[in-house]
């Protein structure tokens, strides 16, 4: 292939611009080397589907044309939320997943996410694949898979509602962000007793209201409103492709995603005592600091939903989550990242209170902390300058947790220096008692960087 679009294949996922760098012929070759990629004894077809992007359909054609002339069966799910095609594993034996998303990138962005078998497809997976697809020209030959196409809905919603009572009926303003989610979301908390207020429900790959990214405080903007409008208990907004969950409580204020996991966690260890919790690098140390307080064990561990989903494997946690919105249950779930589902996990556990959602917070101590900061740096030099940046912080002393980054711990609070695992820049952000100290922090490391960057 000409131009090879080296960039596009990321540490999870595939994604880049389309027709420039994410074209037909790339998706039939990806295709093709899924399908090569499984072994003989995988069973099951290769479930496909697409979120709502305009070139998505064309695509996810061409993904599924190129693992049927492979040899291998596709079960195409159509236009749907990404987590329904990792249902659609779980529950019909499929050999494995290819969902056509860029998740919420703008709308002239297209990629892949992938599962073999019940794992997520990442890191050197998604490398041996590129070289695949880069060095591979032959037309795979033999017999031809067979495409049947299936709704997974219906059986969503079964498991969903089968799984999950609420104690008292919610008023909820969802946000869909034009995405897949609102179609699924709206009539299914219905069916669990909800009165939904729907915002951007409607399917639109032009995103014509806001982007589709919960994690930005200007997406939420309309959300917030609408929750104090409607005085709705509580806001639930996802993201392009529906794996990721924003809240806002009654108030209209926005629960984070480290405190979201807080709450979540301590539900969990009310029936699960001494339950294992995973997260990542950017959270809080208050999120820490209380599941260790209510009988959990936390481990903090690798930014990015695919080696969390490796680490829940490796360890039997129960539950796990991101300041991204990434929030993965294992003890009635199968373990991935579905913001559906969790908005109704999280809508149980506050019917469950006779409190708005804003006073189960009101005990975790006030910190000051910064938004994810990211700092133009190349591909090429952004690993090498934060070893270099652990090396000098070692040297002086300091203690530093390296399983993503540097973490630098001080008794009052902590700063982060990690390389992006899907930009080409370094990623910061702080945690502090107050502004005057979340100064020093900041000048600390910014100002080694600005010094050796």
């Amino acid at each position: 292939m000409s131009a090879f679009p080296h960039h596009c294949f990321r540490e999870y996922d595939i994604r880049g611009i389309t027709g420039s760098e994410i074209t037909e012929s790339l998706a039939y070759k990806l295709g093709a080397a899924f399908a090569s990629s499984l072994t003989e004894d995988s069973s099951g077809p290769v479930v496909v589907g697409r979120d709502v992007r305009l070139t998505g359909p064309a695509m996810q054609q061409a993904v599924m044309q190129g693992v049927l002339d492979a040899g291998r069966d596709v079960l195409d799910i159509g236009m749907a939320p990404t987590p329904l095609a990792y249902f659609g594993v779980f529950t019909l034996n499929a050999c494995g997943c290819i969902i056509v998303t860029a998740s919420h990138n703008p709308g002239e962005y297209n990629g892949f996410k992938m599962m073999r078998g019940k794992d997520s497809l990442y890191g050197e997976e998604i490398m041996r694949l590129k070289q695949w697809i880069e060095h591979t020209d032959e037309t795979p030959a033999g017999k031809k898979g067979v495409l049947v196409q299936k709704d997974m809905i219906p059986s969503y919603n079964d498991f969903v509602t089968g799984d999950i009572q609420l104690a008292r009926s919610l008023k909820v303003v969802i946000d869909a962000g034009n995405g897949p989610a609102g179609i699924i979301a709206a009539p299914l908390y219905r069916k669990l007793g909800c009165d939904v207020v729907e915002l951007y429900c409607e399917p639109d790959g032009a995103f014509p209201n806001h982007h589709p990214d919960p994690t930005v405080e200007a997406n939420m903007r309309d959300i917030a409103e609408a929750v104090c409008k409607h005085d709705a208990d509580i806001g639930i907004a996802f993201d392009g492709d529906g794996d990721r969950i924003g809240v806002v409580d009654e108030n209209g204020q926005i629960i984070w995603g480290d405190m979201l996991l807080l709450l979540l966690s301590r539900h969990l260890l009310k029936t699960h005592p001494g339950s294992t919790i995973i997260s990542e690098v950017k959270c809080s140390q208050h999120m820490y600091d209380d599941i260790a307080a209510h009988g959990g064990h936390g481990i903090m561990w690798r930014t990015g939903h695919s080696p969390i989903k490796a680490k829940m494997k490796e360890t039997g946690a129960l539950l796990a989550g991101e300041m991204s919105g990434h929030m993965f249950f294992a003890d009635r779930f199968f373990g991935f990242d579905d913001a559906i589902y969790a908005g109704a996990r999280v809508m149980q556990m506050l019917a469950e209170q006779d409190q708005p959602i804003s006073r189960l917070l009101a005990d975790v101590p006030h910190s000051v902390t910064t938004p994810e900061i990211r700092i133009d740096c190349s591909d090429e030099r952004k690993f090498d300058l934060v070893e270099e940046a652990k090396a000098h912080f070692a040297e002086l002393g300091y203690n530093i947790i390296d399983v993503d980054g540097m973490r630098l711990k001080f008794d009052d609070g902590w700063a982060l220096l990690r390389a992006s695992n899907t930009q080409p820049s370094l990623v910061l952000r702080f945690e502090a008692p107050d502004e005057k100290r979340m100064t020093e922090m900041r000048e600390l490391v910014e100002g080694w960087l600005a010094s050796n960057g």
